[in-house]
Parts: C-alpha cells; sequence; structure tokens
C-alpha cells in the first residue's frame, strides 16, 4: 500500500497517528467528561463541545497564514506540538474548575491549529514532484488511515483508565449515574429510588447516605476522566519524538526553503486570473462540506447521546467481542490471516504464515469469549471506535479499488468522490430513523434513558456507512484543496479546507439544541436534509471543479 510513495509520507503517517491518539481519547469523553464532572445540561456540553471542535479546525487556518509568511512551514508544526502537550497537561491536573479547562482546551486548540493543516500542506509538497503526483489522492487516503489507527484506540484507552480508576475506588460505572448525583446535590426533583438502586449497583458495599455517596460518585468519576487526558498528553510525546528523530525525510515538502528554480513546475507562479479561479472553487467546495462535517461529528454529541438513552446497556458475549480490544483485535488478525491464506498472488509460506495467525488469533479470541458473562455491559463511548476500525479495514479496500479503477481509465475525479460522499453521509442517517419512528422523544425519557432500546446493530450500521462516506470525502477534499491552491498559499488552503471543519463543528450544537426540543428521528432528518442538499450543489457545479483541478 505504501509502494512507491516518498518516505515523508510514513513520518508523517506516524507522527499525525500518535497525535490523533491523544485527540481522540480526549474527544471521546469530552461532553460526557463535562456533564459528569460540572453537572452540564446538553446544551450546554453540546455548546462547549462544537465551539472547542469550531476552535480546533478553525485555528488552523491561522496555523496555516503563519506558516506561509514566515516561511517555517516545519516549525510551525514542531510548536504545535509542543503547545498541544501544554494543553493536554493542564486537562490532566483534577481539582480545578471550568475555568481551567476552557482554557486548557483553548490552548489545545491553539497548538492543533499549527500542526494539523501545516502538516496536511507538507503532505500535499511531496506529491508536486512529478514522480509522485499521480498517487496524490491515494496518499492522503493512506495518510488519513493514520489518523484512525489512532482514534481507534483512543475511545477503550479512555474508558479503560477511567473504569480502572472507579474499580480501585470501591466502585463500578453507570453512564447515568453522575446526572442523577448532580441533580440529587442540586436539590432537583429526581427519582430517589432510581438513585438508590443504582448506587447500590455500583458500590462495593451498601449505600446508607446518598449525599456523600453523591459526592464522592462524581469526584472519583471526574478524576479518572483526568488520568485519561494524562494518556493523551503522554501521545502528544510520543508524536513529538517521531517527528523530532525522522523529520529530514519531510524536508522535501518544506518547499519555503527552496529556491524558486528548485521547485517543480506545478509549484511556480500563476496568473492572477488562474489564481482567482482556483480560489473560487475551493470557496465552493469549501461552503458544502460544512454540512458534511456538521453531520459526520454528531459521533461525539448526539449519536453519543443517542447510545447512552436508547441502546441496549447489555449485549451478549459474542456482541460484546466489538466492544472490547482483548476479543476484537484476535478477531481483526484472525480476518488478516485469513486475507492472507486465500490470496493466490502469494507465496505458499506466507499463505501457511496466514493460516498460521488465523488459528492462533482464533484460539485466543475463543479463550477471552470464555471469561465474558452471558450480558456484557456496554459504555456509550465505546461507539466511537467502529469509525476509526471501519477506516483501518476500508482504508486498503478503497486504496486498491481507486486504483484498480485507474488501470480502467474509470477513476471518479475527486470532486465525484466528494459528492458521492455526502450522498452516503444521507444513507447513515436513513438507517437512524427507522428505529427511531418508533422510540420516545428525548425530552421525556428522563435521566435513566428510555425505557424502550434497541439493538447496538443500528448505531453501528451507521457508523460503517458514515465511515465510507468519509473516505469518499474527507481525504479526497484534503487532495483536492493541495492540488488546487495556488502555490504561495498551500497552508492557507490547507487551514481553509479544515475552517469547513471548524464551522462545521460549531453547527454541531444544532443537533444538542434540537435533541430535547424534536422526535427522535427528526433530529437526524436535519442532517438528511442538509447532506442530500449539499451532495447536489456540488453535482451542479461539477464542471467547474473538474475544470480547474485539471480532470
Amino acid at each position: 500500500m505504501f509502494k512507491g510513495h516518498p518516505k515523508g509520507l510514513y513520518v508523517a503517517f506516524f507522527a499525525n497517528m500518535g497525535e490523533r491518539f491523544g485527540f481522540y481519547t480526549m474527544m471521546a469523553i469530552l461532553v460526557l467528561f463535562l456533564q459528569a464532572k460540572y453537572g452540564l445540561s446538553a446544551q450546554k456540553a453540546g455548546s462547549i463541545y462544537s465551539t472547542f471542535y469550531f476552535a480546533i479546525y478553525g485555528l488552523a487556518l491561522l496555523g496555516g497564514i503563519l506558516a506561509d509568511v514566515t516561511g517555517k512551514l516545519m516549525r510551525t508544526i514542531l510548536f504545535g506540538l509542543i503547545i498541544m502537550f501544554l494543553g493536554y497537561a493542564l486537562m490532566a491536573v483534577p481539582g480545578f474548575g471550568l475555568g481551567v479547562t476552557l482554557a486548557a482546551l483553548a490552548i489545545i486548540a491553539f497548538g492543533n491549529g499549527l500542526f494539523k493543516g501545516n502538516l496536511q500542506a507538507l503532505v500535499g509538497n511531496l506529491y508536486e514532484d512529478p514522480k509522485y503526483s499521480h498517487l496524490r489522492d491515494r496518499a492522503f487516503t493512506i495518510f488519513y488511515m493514520g489518523i484512525n489507527i489512532g482514534a481507534f484506540f483512543a475511545p477503550s484507552a479512555a474508558t479503560g483508565v477511567r473504569n480502572w480508576w472507579l474499580k480501585i475506588h470501591g466502585l463500578g460505572y453507570n453512564a447515568n449515574l453522575p446526572q442523577l448525583a448532580h441533580g440529587y446535590l442540586n436539590g432537583e426533583q429526581i427519582d430517589l429510588t432510581a438513585l438508590q438502586n443504582l448506587a447500590n449497583q455500583v458500590s462495593s458495599s451498601p449505600v446508607t447516605d446518598l449525599k456523600a455517596f453523591a459526592q464522592h460518585y462524581i469526584d472519583v468519576f471526574g478524576q479518572g476522566y483526568h488520568m485519561a487526558f494524562g494518556v493523551a498528553g503522554i501521545s502528544m510525546v510520543i508524536s513529538l519524538i517521531i517527528y523530532l528523530v525522522l523529520q529530514s525525510h519531510l524536508r522535501k515538502g518544506d518547499i519555503a526553503s527552496k529556491k524558486k528554480e528548485e521547485l517543480p513546475p506545478t509549484m511556480q507562479e500563476i496568473s492572477p486570473q488562474e489564481t482567482r479561479q482556483r480560489l473560487t472553487a475551493l470557496g465552493l467546495v469549501f461552503v458544502t462540506v460544512i454540512f458534511f462535517w456538521m453531520a459526520f461529528h454528531q459521533n461525539g454529541l448526539t449519536l453519543t447521546f443517542f447510545a447512552r438513552d436508547y441502546i441496549r446497556e447489555h449485549v451478549s458475549r459474542w456482541s460484546y467481542i466489538f466492544f472490547d480490544l482483548r476479543s476484537f483485535l484476535p478477531l481483526i488478525f484472525a480476518i488478516i490471516g485469513l486475507v492472507y491464506a486465500f490470496n493466490r498472488k502469494v507465496s505458499a509460506k506466507v499463505r501457511f504464515g496466514g493460516i498460521s495467525l488465523a488459528v492462533s488469533s482464533l484460539i485466543v479470541l475463543y479463550f477471552v469469549v470464555q471469561t465474558f458473562q452471558d450480558q456484557m455491559p456496554i459504555a456509550p463511548e465505546k461507539f466511537q471506535h467502529f469509525n476509526p476500525i471501519f477506516i483501518v479495514f476500508l482504508t486498503p479496500v478503497v486504496v486498491w479499488f481507486f486504483g484498480w479503477l485507474d488501470s480502467k481509465g474509470k477513476e471518479p475525479s475527486t470532486p465525484r468522490k466528494i459528492a458521492i460522499g455526502m450522498f452516503l453521509t444521507a444513507i447513515a442517517y436513513v438507517v437512524l430513523v427507522i428505529p427511531s419512528l418508533h422510540l420516545p422523544a428525548p425530552k421525556v425519557i428522563g435521566e435513566a434513558g428510555s425505557p424502550e432500546r434497541v439493538s447496538e446493530m443500528w448505531l453501528i450500521s451507521t457508523y460503517f456507512i458514515l465511515t465510507v462516506a468519509e473516505l469518499f470525502l474527507s481525504p479526497m477534499g484534503i487532495s483536492f484543496f493541495s492540488k488546487v491552491a495556488p502555490p504561495k498559499m498551500k497552508g492557507s488552503m490547507q487551514g481553509v479546507w479544515l475552517g469547513a471543519t471548524a464551522l462545521g463543528n460549531l453547527l454541531l450544537r444544532v443537533g444538542s439544541d434540537f435533541w430535547e426540543r424534536l422526535e427522535l428521528w427528526q433530529v437526524w432528518m436535519i442532517f438528511i436534509a442538509v447532506t442530500v442538499l449539499s451532495g447536489l450543489f456540488i453535482v451542479s457545479i461539477m464542471k467547474r471543479l473538474e475544470k480547474v483541478a485539471g480532470a
């Protein structure tokens, strides 16, 4: 899959993977942390979450401008990594109020603004060389896989640390208990019987003082999340080390350090008219993909609320395989082994190795499953690891598929891939509408969640389709902006691409604002409507986009 690509792609792949592990460790639990520690409502927590997500990507424009103006692309990336580490370190310290948490989030957002877009610009610059230019789309798909390998392990790391901290304090995990505890301490009208029953369920000894228990549970719960933020900080250190040790392989993409005559033809100056044409095309795509991100990044917000309040809280031991890394990883290795075992293009030795890997992995899987109970509890944030693991599995398939189409002269243009991604996003939410038609509205279910709950497969299916949509749209959008951006604006235009993500993230609050106002199926219809309309708009300007991209 990496064959034929410059070595700088490997460095960017692993540096980005470490940073994204830290980021998604935090994002998997952020909205739950805000509610559990500070007792915020879904609307207020959603507002902070969406504003932070906006800043994470919006500040990439500032980072891109700084890199373009100073000509210090690689140094800007380095400063971004260091600043992000400082923000995570502050998040890891317990005992502070909401103000310090918001300050730490601001620091992380600024560091990310310096890092993310400029690293993407650096990767894009590596493919200005005619030797590699035809691999640009596939390169960004591979680069995107690195993001999601880190993101796959993040939810399990976050929940594992939190649950471990609860366990050593003689407590168990319950997603609804922090909200009930806050309500009780604030003197709200809550179901005391439900609180007492949950308290006895999660405590190692009978609870006689509800007030003391409620405060203790909130404190320990919050401390567990702080420790998870510390894990995110450690991953930033690893990413920083990778970048510092191997940065020499990235220098070919640092075009600001090169003399004019050393630049490839695609990086030479262009006319003002062509610059305007390119910026117009980029602006049209920018406006459109805002609504993709508005729908897609509901994974940490309304989709997490749905998992907490509407998905059944216990699953069979066989379904639990997909929620526990001890079983999920052997299953993954078994599948990889079978792929090699039935691949006639590899040697007999490799096929035998594939059979051995598959058999040994299945044996491990069997013994791990035997340690599970017939019914196993699932945490709502664990659903977020399905998107990255689907990315990791589907990326080689998509890279092969696009390569096969290219060999036939039938590979869709980058703008067409973006349009397909939009329509697939709408289909993903159609899947959620089906079970939601018969579920009660969020405003009437109370703190304990819906009395009627549905299979986890509805949400897993939604994540699968969203992942396919993401692979058609997100890496393709990065590739499109990398290719079409005027030569002197590479960093800035990657910032603009991320700015679309930022505005989409700012609109995430649409989901949380309407969560307690509309019927459940009506919330999903919002995302269906905006992505269908956006896809139709891309189709309507397709010829203009393909012309400027040279498709």
